[in-house]
């Protein structure tokens, strides 16, 4: 999944930082994905989180790799065309973090993914 880009990130270390993404009608994905009605598909909705997560991680955090994907609560389809805004939570310390992405667009809330990392290069 290489297609969306991440236009827009906010790092704000005394709160949530934010990312922002231009879901475009050519993305990949979205081939054959409910062709009468297509809908960005929920793993495209957390590798965004993903995405964000990685470039707002704390300074002092060192380099992180994804353990989990601990919890998601889909709220609302994302579409072809929507701005998808993410308000990244970072918490923890030492070798565990958790980051909750805040997934909305225009039509309101989308999603609520919740990642955990641990220190240490991805393998």
């Amino acid at each position: 999944m290489t297609g969306f880009v991440i236009s827009e990130v906010v790092a704000n270390a005394s709160g949530p930082s934010t990312a922002t993404v231009e879901i475009s009608a050519d993305e990949p994905v979205l081939r054959g994905h409910y062709p009468h009605l297509p809908i960005f598909p929920g793993v495209g909705v957390v590798e965004c989180v993903r995405r964000g997560a990685h470039l707002t991680a704390p300074e002092d955090a060192g380099p992180l790799r994804l353990a989990a994907l601990e919890s998601v609560r889909w709220l609302a389809p994302v579409f072809p065309g929507d701005t998808v805004r993410i308000a990244l939570d970072w918490r923890g310390d030492g070798a565990a973090r958790w980051c909750t992405g805040h997934v909305s667009t225009d039509r309101g809330a989308a999603a609520v993914v919740r990642l955990r990392f641990l220190a240490g290069e991805s393998r």
